[in-house]
């Protein structure tokens, strides 16, 4: 069906006006919202891929505050910036965000640009961010479509084609040309995405509180939960590990710096290992791979917990031990040993922070 048909008969300057005015008058208080500063707003926006509001808003104020300008963050040490960004997950984020400010900072004045071709040719800025920026700080009629909007607007306009599949970003992107308010970019888009937020939720829509009720051909119809149409997600791998807590006599902890390709970059962790079940036991293993992987002894004296971690595309299972190491650390292993005081100082994946919450939990109960 081509954009034309789908517009027809539909009110665009009702729909527009109905929309940005609930915006203007019902919109949440938010601390990216308190000026249009370009980099805020792209922070924001980076930050908000894959993460509630509610998540976001302390580690935007702390980002911002460690963060205040493109030119704090250019010159940020990215073990600094990951450590601001730990606990938010999806790292690749923050480090193609200081790459792609660092390009700002030394290509474009430390301005960032207001054009979607050269917004777009920066590292880990996607269409729906592209249109974001350009919208929300510049006031640029750009489309920003996300799966919020995507929701909507197949409930609004009765679009019935699989939301999961890449191609149909393109009929959204082509239908928010048509209905975006030349006036008001920001607040449409903005509205559309609070509307998604707030009221046209995935589950149980309030329709009765919605602002556009009157506009949406999926409400008249009765058919608004059966939007959008999405084919299901392929199932999780699943991932068995053993990890272990070593402290040595000195108290200094073993942890290990990741790979900088890969799941989790250059992020830090305690031991860890594929669990392989010709190698016996879990505390065998470990003292096993330990030693031929980091040519370090280790003593793992007891079990500690279990954590499970959901990613997006796989789960980790970790059998978690405590123990005791000795010997000397390889120069050439991503390998160090720290105290717990110094331990604050580096990034840690979820999981991993989850292990050491256990560990002082445990050491406090004892």
């Amino acid at each position: 069906m081509k954009q034309h048909e789908r517009l027809m008969e539909f009110n665009i300057t009702g729909f527009q006006h109905d929309l940005v005015t609930w915006f203007e008058r019902e919109q949440r208080d938010l601390p990216w919202r308190k000026d249009k500063d370009p980099y805020k707003v792209w922070v924001s926006e980076i930050m908000l891929q894959q993460t509630k509001v509610d998540t976001v808003i302390p580690y935007f104020n702390s980002f911002i505050e460690k963060f205040p300008n493109i030119q704090s963050l250019a010159e940020a040490k990215e073990d600094k910036v990951l450590k601001a960004w730990e606990g938010l997950g999806y790292y690749s984020r923050a480090r193609n965000l200081q790459s792609a400010v660092r390009e700002v900072h030394q290509a474009y004045d430390g301005v960032v640009p207001n054009t979607p071709k050269e917004i777009s040719s920066l590292k880990g800025v996607g269409p729906y961010t592209t249109g974001a920026i350009l919208s929300i700080a510049y006031g640029v009629p750009e489309p920003a479509v996300d799966g919020n909007v995507m929701r909507v607007l197949s409930r609004i306009l009765l679009i019935e084609e699989d939301i999961a599949k890449p191609k149909t970003r393109k009929i959204f992107e082509d239908v928010i040309r048509e209905l975006i308010s030349q006036e008001n970019p920001s607040y449409f888009n903005q509205g559309l995405m609070e509307l998604g937020a707030l009221v046209c939720t995935p589950t149980s829509p309030s329709c009765l509180l919605c602002p556009v009720r009157e506009h949406c051909r999926a409400f008249h119809k009765g058919v608004q939960t059966d939007l959008p149409v999405k084919s299901k997600k392929k199932s999780t791998k699943q991932v068995a590990l053993v990890a272990a807590v070593l402290q040595n006599e000195d108290g200094k902890f073993l942890i290990h710096r990741r790979p900088s390709q890969g799941l989790l970059a250059n992020l830090w962790e305690f031991p860890n290992f594929v669990k392989l079940d010709e190698l016996g036991t879990s505390k065998q293993q470990l003292q096993s791979l330990i030693k031929s992987e980091y040519e370090i002894n280790a003593n793992i004296n007891e079990y500690l917990c279990d954590i499970k971690h959901i990613f997006s595309h796989l789960v980790w299972d970790v059998n978690v031990y405590v123990g005791e190491w000795t010997g000397e650390i390889p120069e050439d292993a991503d390998l160090v040993s720290v105290s717990e005081e110094e331990m604050l100082q580096y990034a840690f994946p979820v999981s991993h922070q989850n292990i050491w919450k256990e560990y002082k939990s445990k050491n406090k109960a004892t």
